[in-house]
């Protein structure tokens, strides 16, 4: 079993100042074209989404805690109609994705995503960090660590940026000199707890790899009554083969007396390879149409990630796994079936991490490297481009139109 280790303070600075764009044209323009693709009006709730089969759930990072990112991550795809915000079990990444949250509000009155915790309950990929000494680093070293990295977690010169670190691995293979060693670690289930009593935390994720019942046990044991009031419980796992049906019923076993909301298990395919291309989309479209065909799986909406990008959806129609009804007309229907399954999909969504962390870092690196730390939507035509990014990625999953809002 991994061991319990303190998790990383982030270098972050919360930003609270009072909210004032009156000033800013910019804004406008972002208004505008949210209410043009009418996401506000058409949005529904988180599981209205998973009953249509247009659930989208945005990635911030299982162990990623730079909260200036994180805060602006999740003001941009709360305004692009996102379901739900997954990050760090950590109060200080919990605040910093709800003040997001309320700015975004503060922009456009749309609904509110549930805000999830991810949690592991033994050793996981998503919950381990780089580390090395940079003194003990040749001086010729031309350090491909630093060009392989998609969270620019290490620094010029330096180590490794621990609050920007989640854990891809990517870096570990390519030092020439082996200088870089993993550290993994096992979120502390009496902290989250805590967390999950929380009002503004909504979710839980736990991570596992469905080999170990006692450990997943364990975990979901010592949570104990915080679970009761959640909204939805999701369970993340990797391809198991021919033991992924028998750990799916086992892992439900344990829960299934305490479950007090709907739950989802979250298909990940090539974990954190999102951001690489559309290969990377195969095995995560190969797990969906494994799980969807099979007959005896628990109860459940099935979500995928690993591997997840803007090819995702196109991979899944191709299967026949993806919605049949757009959102629009989702919407106009009298009545969603009360049931856990959704009625248009065999896959109730998808969640983006990498990728959507990519195309709209971009827009936000831009912004911190000529104004430092600072809230996106203080330079709106900065934030006009981070939602059209996200806007064209999550509208793969929600059936927008934006292109003829942004021409």
């Amino acid at each position: 079993m991994a061991m319990s280790i303190p998790c990383y303070a982030s270098l972050g600075t919360k930003l609270q100042d009072p909210l004032n764009y009156s000033n800013y044209n910019g804004v406008e323009k972002v208004k505008s074209i949210i209410k043009k693709t009418v996401i506000p009006s058409v949005s529904s709730s988180p599981v209205e989404s998973l009953q249509q089969g247009n659930w989208v759930k945005l990635i911030c990072g299982a162990s990623f805690e730079d909260l200036v990112d994180i805060r602006n991550l999740s003001l941009v795809y709360t305004l692009a109609g996102v379901d739900c915000i997954d990050c760090a079990a950590e109060a200080s990444v919990v605040n910093a994705v709800n003040e997001g949250i309320e700015a975004a509000r503060a922009l456009v009155p749309i609904r509110r995503p549930w805000v999830m915790i991810s949690v592991n309950d033994d050793e996981d990929l998503h919950f381990r960090k780089a580390e090395f000494d940079p003194d003990d680093c040749p001086q010729d070293c031309l350090r491909p660590c630093e060009k392989v990295c998609p969270a620019n977690a290490i620094l010029q010169k330096g180590g490794v940026l621990a609050e920007r670190c989640y854990g891809c691995g990517r870096c570990l293979p390519v030092c020439p000199y082996d200088k870089i060693r993993a550290i993994t670690y096992v979120r502390d289930v009496i902290a989250t707890a805590e967390l999950l009593e929380r009002d503004d935390v909504d979710a839980i994720e736990i991570h596992t790899s469905g080999r170990e019942p006692s450990v997943f046990k364990e975990l979901w044991t010592g949570l104990g009554n915080s679970t009761a009031n959640l909204k939805l419980v999701a369970v993340s796992f990797p391809d198991l083969r021919d033991s992924t049906i028998s750990a799916m019923n086992a892992m439900y076993s344990i829960m299934e007396s305490s479950i007090h909301c709907v739950n989802l298990w979250q298909l990940d395919g090539r974990p954190m390879s999102g951001d690489i291309g559309r290969g990377a989309t195969r095995d995560a479209i190969a797990f969906a149409r494994k799980l969807a065909s099979a007959g005896d799986k628990p109860k459940g909406f099935l979500q995928l990630a690993g591997g997840t990008n803007g090819h995702t959806v196109e991979g899944l129609k191709k299967e026949r796994l993806f919605q049949t009804t757009t959102i629009h007309e989702a919407s106009r229907n009298e009545k969603i079936p009360s049931t856990l399954h959704s009625p248009y999909a065999l896959i109730a969504g998808v969640a983006f991490g990498g990728y959507a962390r990519k195309i709209v870092g971009r827009v936000l690196s831009s912004v911190q490297s000529h104004h430092g730390l600072a809230r996106v939507e203080d330079f709106p035509e900065q934030l006009l481009q981070a939602i059209i990014e996200s806007l064209a990625l999550v509208g793969t999953v929600k059936c927008y139109n934006i292109q003829k809002q942004i021409t």
